[in-house]
C-alpha cells in the first residue's frame, strides 16, 4: 500500500474513491444526507456506506479523537480494499490526526498471504492525503510531510514484526531468526553478533541451552546493537523467541500448541523496534538481545526436577518444562547486562497465560519496581495505540517461587497470579543498580488474534513496537 501527501486541494486530487469521515451531527448537513438515510447509514459506530455512483466512501466516527479515528481508517480501508477501486483519496482531519489516520491505513490493511497457493491481492494500490483539512482550511505541507515519514517507518515496522510472528515454525527457526537478524543489520547499518551452542556454553548460558536441547534446531543468542555518535542514552531490549513452544516434557493439550508460532512475538517484536530505530535515526543507542530457542520433547530434554544454573550464577528448579521462556530470558538478561551498561533495559515475551486472565485478550501487562516508568509506558501505549495495564508486586507473591533445593522456583507453587510471579522469578535475574531501570512487558494476550480487532487482522500484532518507540521519542531526547 502506497501512502502519499499530496500538496493540493482534494478536489484538485485524482482517484478512484474518495473517503470521508462523518460524525451524527456532521451527517445532518451532508450533501448526501438524503441518499445515506435512503441507504440506512445513521453514522453510528462503525458504520460504513459506499454511494459508488459518486465513488464516495462515507465512514462513521464518534468523534475525532485519535483513537477513534485510528480505528474508523483501518476499517475504512478493510472495506475499501474488497472494491475494484486502485486509489483513494482522504482530506486531513486535523494536524493530530493525520499519524492515527496513517496508521489505521497502513495497519488495517495489512494481509500475511505468503503460504497461500494462489493469493488474491486487493486493487487498491495507492491511498492519497491532501493537506486540505476537512473544514476547508490548509494545513502546513512540510510539518504533514514529517509525520508522514515518521509514522510510515514505525506502522512498516510494525507490519515487518507481524510478517515474522507469522512465519510458521519449520521457516522461522532459531537459525532462520539468526539469519533474518543478519540481514537487517546488512541492510540497516547495524551491528549484529550471533552466539550458537558453543558461545551460549562458554558464556554459562545453561538455562537457555536446557530449554533448546531436544530440537533438531538448535538455539541462537543474537545481539543487534544500533549505535550512533554522541547518544544521548543506552537502552538495552531483550526479547523472548521461542520459534516453537511445545511445552516440552510438560506437553500442552493439542488445541494449546496450536499458534505457538507466535512464541517468539517479543524477539520479534524487538527486532522490528531495531528496524524502525535505524530508519528514525534517532539519538539513542539500542542494543537488541534476543534469546531464539525451540522447546521440544526428546530422549534429551530437560526435565521437571532438573536443577539448571543460569548465566549469573543463580539455581532455578524446574518444576514445569512449559515455563520455558522466563529460564530462556534469565540468561539473555543476564547476558545483556554484563555486555552493555545501560541506562534502562526492557525484555518483552508472551511470558504468561496468566496476563491475559488478568488484564484480558488485547492488554499488555506492565511490571517492575518503577512506578513513575511504568505508567510512563502506559500512557506511551495509550497514545500510541496500544492497551496497557500494570500488574503490580508483591513482596508476599515472592515466596510463591521459593525452592527447597535451588535459589528460585521456576513456576509458583500456587495457581494465582501468574504473570506476576513470572516477572518477579525474572527479577532474580536483574542486576540491583538496574531495578529501577527494568520493566517487563508480557504480551501474552496482545502479541497475536485470530479474529480481527481495530488495526488488527489475523495473526500477529506487533505489540511493543509503536509504544516502545513513542516512549524513547519522547523519553530520550
Amino acid at each position: 500500500m502506497n501512502v502519499k501527501l499530496v500538496n493540493q486541494s482534494l478536489n484538485h486530487i485524482e482517484a478512484d474513491l474518495t473517503l470521508e469521515f462523518v460524525t451524527s451531527e456532521q451527517l445532518k448537513s451532508h450533501r448526501f444526507a438524503q441518499l445515506l438515510a435512503q441507504a440506512g447509514f445513521k453514522a453510528e459506530s462503525d458504520q460504513i456506506c459506499a454511494l459508488h455512483e459518486h465513488r464516495l466512501l462515507v465512514c462513521a466516527v464518534a468523534d475525532l479523537r485519535c483513537e477513534t479515528m485510528r480505528t474508523a481508517a483501518a476499517l475504512a480501508v478493510k472495506s475499501a480494499m474488497g472494491y475494484a477501486y486502485a486509489s483513494l483519496k482522504v482530506a486531513q482531519y486535523q494536524t493530530e490526526n493525520f499519524a492515527p489516520l496513517i496508521e489505521g491505513i497502513v495497519l488495517g490493511s495489512y494481509r500475511f498471504d505468503g503460504y497461500k497457493s494462489d493469493p488474491k491481492p486487493s486493487s487498491l494500490c495507492d491511498v492519497f492525503f491532501s493537506n486540505e483539512n476537512f473544514d476547508g482550511s490548509m494545513l502546513e505541507h512540510a510539518a504533514l510531510e514529517a509525520i508522514l515519514e515518521q509514522t510510515l517507518i514505525i506502522a512498516k515496522a510494525t507490519n515487518y514484526v507481524r510478517d515474522l510472528v507469522n512465519q510458521t515454525p519449520d521457516d522461522m527457526t532459531p537459525l532462520g531468526m539468526a539469519s533474518t537478524a543478519e540481514s537487517l543489520a546488512l541492510y540497516n547499518n547495524l551491528e549484529c553478533t550471533v552466539l550458537d551452542v558453543s558461545g551460549l556454553e562458554a558464556e554459562r548460558m545453561n538455562a537457555m541451552i536446557g530449554v533448546g536441547r531436544a530440537s533438531a534446531h538448535p538455539p541462537r543468542l543474537i545481539h543487534l546493537a544500533y549505535k550512533p555518535k554522541n547518544p544521548k542514552k543506552v537502552i538495552s531490549l531483550v526479547g523472548k523467541g521461542l520459534t516453537y513452544d511445545s511445552g516440552g516434557l510438560s506437553l500442552k493439550p493439542a488445541t494449546s500448541m496450536v499458534t505457538m508460532k507466535m512464541d517468539k512475538a517479543g524477539a520479534c517484536a524487538v527486532i522490528g523496534m531495531l528496524k524502525a530505530i535505524s530508519e528514525l535515526k534517532l539519538d539513542i543507542e539500542v542494543h537488541g538481545f534476543v534469546g531464539a530457542v525451540e522447546n521440544m520433547i526428546g530422549g534429551n530434554a530437560y526435565k521437571p526436577d532438573d536443577v539448571l544454573k543460569a548465566k549469573n550464577g543463580k539455581t532455578i528448579e524446574v518444576r514445569n518444562t512449559d515455563a520455558e521462556g522466563r529460564l530462556v530470558l534469565a540468561d539473555v538478561l543476564g547476558y545483556a547486562q554484563e555486555k552493555v551498561k545501560a541506562d534502562y533495559i526492557f525484555d518483552y515475551a508472551t511470558l504468561t497465560g496468566a496476563c491475559m486472565v488478568a488484564l484480558g485478550p488485547y492488554t499488555t501487562g506492565v511490571m517492575g519496581h518503577n512506578e513513575t516508568l511504568k505508567q510512563d509506558f502506559v500512557t506511551a501505549g495509550a497514545e500510541a495505540g496500544e492497551y496497557c495495564g500494570i500488574l503490580p508486586f508483591n513482596r508476599h507473591l515472592k515466596k510463591l517461587i521459593k525452592s527447597d533445593i535451588a535459589d528460585v522456583c521456576n513456576v509458583s507453587s500456587k495457581p494465582y497470579g501468574g504473570a506476576i510471579t513470572a516477572a518477579l522469578f525474572l527479577d532474580n535475574f536483574i542486576d540491583e543498580d538496574m531495578k529501577d531501570k527494568w520493566v517487563h512487558f508480557d504480551i501474552a494476550g496482545s502479541a497475536y488474534t485470530e479474529s480481527a480487532w481495530d488495526v488488527h487482522t489475523h495473526g500477529g500484532t506487533g505489540a511493543g513496537v509503536r509504544m516502545t518507540l513513542n516512549w524513547l521519542m519522547s523519553n530520550c531526547k
